[in-house]
């Protein structure tokens, strides 16, 4: 989507908010003994509140408000009442919606209690990268070169990044071009970035692994080695200089 005036400004504006107020809060509520899908539903009445929709349920049938996934799932896990939260997890939440014909997207991985794994480090890690690569994103940047710095950052710190999830496009759907942005160099990736587009952008930094699987339910994706990944997102619209945030509010 292509920002062309003040409507779509608040618009995108509004909608950012939702999703990210409800993303802060749900990380904020989580608890060891909670089940995914009490802490789904508790986000759902955040979100319903904005008078917003699920974008993941709205445009693709999916089974939840939001993307709940627990250590070796990735992203797109399903709300269930039979996983239930454990000191220690790993856990990524990923709140994406639409609120008066216009759509946001965010998401954060953080360790639920006592870190006895050390996966904080790795959570930072993601946090940082998607922190530091938001200020790089510009008009006509190539999407190449940001997913090449977003790779090296995460070298730097001994990780590797996941190469067949990436970022996309967004603002009136939930999935919009550019339909790739992703944690690496993409040699055939030749697109650049436009002036007053909408992006998700997103950091999939990994212990070990580089690419995930899809679970039996035909949504979780994971790694199959145990590997572990810290997945970051904001929403955000390109301009020549620093991108505008929308999804600020949920404390990323």
């Amino acid at each position: 989507m292509s920002v062309e005036s003040q409507t779509d400004l608040q618009g995108l504006q509004a909608a950012g908010e939702a999703v990210a107020v409800t993303l802060r809060k749900m990380r904020e509520y989580a608890r060891v003994g909670m089940s995914t899908l009490e802490l789904d539903q508790y986000g759902a009445a955040i979100l319903a509140a904005f008078g917003a929709n699920p974008a993941p349920k709205k445009d693709y049938g999916f089974p939840g408000m939001a993307c709940i996934s627990i250590n070796n799932e990735v992203c797109h896990g399903i709300p269930s009442s039979e996983t239930i939260l454990q000191e220690g997890d790993l856990v990524n939440i990923d709140v994406s919606a639409e609120l008066n014909g216009f759509y946001a997207d965010n998401g954060g991985s953080f360790v639920l209690g006592n870190d006895h794994r050390n996966l904080q480090p790795l959570v930072d890690a993601s946090r940082e990268i998607l922190q530091l690569a938001v200020k790089k994103v510009r008009s006509r940047m190539k999407i190449s070169d940001l997913g090449g710095y977003i790779e090296g950052e995460a070298k730097k710190r001994g990780y590797r990044v996941i190469k067949n999830i990436c970022g996309h496009g967004v603002g009136r759907k939930l999935h919009e071009a550019p339909r790739e942005i992703p944690c690496y160099r993409d040699r055939l990736n030749r697109e650049r970035f436009r002036k007053n587009t909408v992006i998700a952008l997103e950091t999939f930094i990994s212990t070990r692994a580089r690419y995930v699987q899809e679970a039996p339910d035909g949504w979780t994706l994971r790694t199959d080695d145990g590997s572990f990944v810290a997945q970051h997102e904001h929403t955000l619209i390109v301009r020549d200089g620093e991108p505008i945030i929308l999804t600020q509010a949920n404390g990323i």
